[in-house]
């Protein structure tokens, strides 16, 4: 695979993150069982089990400085989230190794990175990270009406029609709102050109995840 395919395909996005950028220099001559116990830690913290007992034991068991380790952690940290991130239909797992090895990361640790990202306590990571990212309220139901105002103090609006609109969202609150139909119209018109944007850009995004 060549290096622009790479960067192309690359999960962690067009900049690679200086905790990721760091991982390679900082791994070299930690041997396997430090290097899984620490992702073992980290998993389990994604997971939202508290693992500062076992990152102690670690820290005091290993010969690794612990500005290394805290390094090495944030990490195995950034690549688990941002592969997590993606749909699994969307990250082929030979890219994912390919990437990694752009990175210079050894071999056996590409391995277990894979087993985590690829095996059976993905869907647990998904599910725990989904629960932390933050949520806007989603819309529950929604009812609209032309108008038309017979009565108005402003001659410009009289016998002028509008759109009266009621949003009731997840959160039990309602948002009642009026707008001319040439806004409303244009309203339209840019939520219709916001979602092709998004189809295009998704549609990419995929493309470059895919090569």
């Amino acid at each position: 695979m060549s290096s622009s395919q790479v960067k192309n395909s690359n999960f962690l996005g067009g900049t690679i993150p200086p905790e990721v950028e760091s991982l390679s220099k900082n791994l070299k001559d930690v041997d396997q069982e430090t290097f899984r116990k620490t992702l073992e830690a980290v998993v389990s913290a994604i997971e939202g089990k508290d693992c500062r007992e076992v990152m102690k034991t670690i820290t005091e068991s290993s010969a690794i400085p612990q500005e290394r380790l805290s390094h090495i952690v944030a990490g195995i940290y950034r690549v688990l989230s941002d592969a997590i991130c993606i749909p699994a239909a969307s990250l082929k797992q030979e890219s994912f190794k390919e990437d990694l090895r752009e990175l210079r990361i050894p071999e056996n640790i590409i391995t277990d990175f894979a087993s985590v990202v690829f095996g059976n306590r993905r869907a647990a990571l998904e599910s725990a990270t989904s629960q932390r990212d933050p949520h806007l309220p989603t819309m529950e139901d929604f009812k609209w009406r032309v108008d038309v105002a017979i009565s108005t103090s402003s001659l410009a609006r009289a016998l002028q029609p509008s759109v009266l609109m009621q949003m009731k969202l997840s959160d039990g609150s309602f948002h009642r709102f009026e707008v001319p139909v040439s806004k409303f119209q244009e309203l339209r018109y840019n939520m219709t050109l916001i979602l092709k944007e998004m189809i295009d850009l998704e549609k990419r995004s995929i493309l470059k995840i895919q090569d």
